[in-house]
């Protein structure tokens, strides 16, 4: 009689395990594709990421965007009174020219560091020879 119980029940779970398997077949996808739109239904469609920020010289002053611009728009650096500052400037003279060059000076030539650590030096702007100056925090200067 235990061996008719024992038997039963090992059939009973070999039966049921043998239920649950699922025939081989394709892996279910992994990433979610586009869903189709449904008419009459509201769209569940994300706004897209925002972009990554962009890489700014330092010193540079970003405006906000114009109503119907997607690009950020540098504005003219804002000088603090008092600069050049002296400082330790860890600028090359290569670093020192392009910097300058970014703010619309051409021909830049005569980069020399001073005793109080600024770039000195003369360019052209407007058509002009002008003296230059770039400090520490990158403010650049002209007399």
């Amino acid at each position: 009689m235990l061996k008719l119980v024992i038997v039963t029940a090992s059939v009973a779970v070999a039966s049921f395990a043998i239920a649950q398997t699922t025939p081989p077949g394709p892996p279910p996808p992994t990433v979610a594709g586009p869903k189709a739109a449904v008419p009459g239904q509201p769209s569940t469609a994300q706004a897209p990421a925002p972009a990554a920020p962009t890489q700014t010289v330092p010193g540079t002053v970003l405006t906000p965007n114009p109503a119907n611009s997607t690009a950020e728009v540098p504005a003219t650096p804002k000088i603090p009174p008092g600069a050049p500052v002296a400082g330790a400037n860890s600028f090359t003279e290569s670093q020192a020219k392009a910097r300058i060059e970014a703010r619309g000076f051409t021909n830049v030539s005569g980069l020399k560091k001073d005793d109080k650590s600024i770039w000195r030096g003369t360019a052209m702007k407007d058509g002009k020879s002008v003296s230059i100056a770039l400090d520490y925090q990158g403010n650049v200067v002209a007399n």
